[in-house]
């Protein structure tokens, strides 16, 4: 791991972070649009190539691993108990 980050790869970690703290806290639709907006940061420097191949892989892995975890993750999926 690098101790020096590109800008990229900071902003990457901020919105991984916000969708943490939101699967932590139970903001279901603001999890799903965190990874939403993963994905098309991820998509734009897949575009420009600002990012090396193995970091885009690294991160391509995150990715694909939250929209494995989340899917199916929202609240209008949700059984209410008293039913």
């Amino acid at each position: 791991m690098s101790i020096f980050k590109s800008k990229a790869e900071k902003e990457l970690d901020e919105i991984i972070g916000r969708l943490e703290m939101n699967m932590a806290n139970n903001y279901k639709d603001n999890a799903q649009d965190n990874l939403k907006e993963l994905a098309s940061a991820l998509d734009g420097l897949h575009s420009s190539g600002d990012l090396k191949p193995k970091v885009l892989e690294k991160y391509d892995a995150i990715l694909s691993d939250y929209r494995e975890r989340m899917k199916g993750y929202s609240h209008k999926d949700q059984k209410p108990y008293w039913h």
